[in-house]
């Protein structure tokens, strides 16, 4: 199903806009400014990211890993991680199930 959704602040220069969703799938559009973060935080679902512009360092539990456009990364259910932007950008972000909260 697509509908349209609100772009929300999610984090101080991070905005977030639901593109589509059902109850098995979400996708997420996600920009940041310059130096902004997603702060370290886990949850059940499956998260795929894709970088379509800017550049970003993800921690990924232990690990971090910087990655730029057409770069993507996959978080597995339950794994603590977080992103701080190096270049202003954008995130587009799939979740498995759907994240319930950003509805």
């Amino acid at each position: 199903m697509t509908n349209t959704y609100p772009e929300i602040q999610a984090d101080p220069g991070v905005t977030r806009r639901v593109l589509s969703q059902n109850p098995e799938l979400m996708v997420v559009k996600v920009a940041f400014e310059n130096g902004a973060e997603g702060k370290p935080h886990a949850h059940d679902h499956t998260q795929a990211v894709y970088v379509e512009a800017g550049r970003f360092r993800f921690t990924l539990g232990d690990d971090t890993v910087e990655i730029g456009p057409g770069d993507s990364l996959v978080v597995p259910s339950g794994m603590r991680h977080g992103v701080v932007c190096l270049e202003a950008g954008r995130l587009i972000d799939t979740f498995t199930p759907r994240r319930d909260d950003f509805l």
